[in-house]
C-alpha cells in the first residue's frame, strides 16, 4: 500500500515538474528560442501543485512514503532537465 501512495504522489508532482522544465526562461534563452518562457505566477502555481502530494504524504504521517517521493521528484527533475538540455553548438572553422 506504501509503494502505491509514493507511486501515485509521484505521478501527480511529475507532470508539474515536466512543465516547469519545458518554460524555464534560461533554458528557453540558451535555446535561442524568442518567446521567455512562462510567467512567474504559473511557475509558482506549477510549483504548488507539484508539491501538493508530498504535503498529502507527510500530513498523513507516512514520512517513508514523503521520503521517497522527494527523492522521486528531485530524479523527475533531473530526468527533464537532461531530456530537455541545450544541444551545445561546436564552431568549427
Amino acid at each position: 500500500m506504501m509503494m502505491l501512495t509514493t507511486l501515485t504522489a509521484l505521478l501527480l508532482s511529475a507532470g508539474p515538474i515536466l512543465f516547469l522544465c519545458i518554460g524555464d526562461p534560461k533554458r528557453r534563452r540558451s535555446m535561442e528560442k524568442k518567446s521567455n518562457g512562462m510567467a512567474a505566477n504559473k511557475r509558482r502555481i506549477l510549483v504548488a501543485t507539484a508539491c501538493l502530494p508530498g504535503l498529502g504524504c507527510a500530513l498523513v504521517g507516512d514520512t517513508a512514503a514523503f521520503l521517497m517521493w522527494l527523492g522521486g521528484c528531485a530524479l523527475a527533475g533531473w530526468a527533464a532537465a537532461f531530456c530537455f538540455r541545450a544541444v551545445v553548438r561546436a564552431d568549427v572553422s
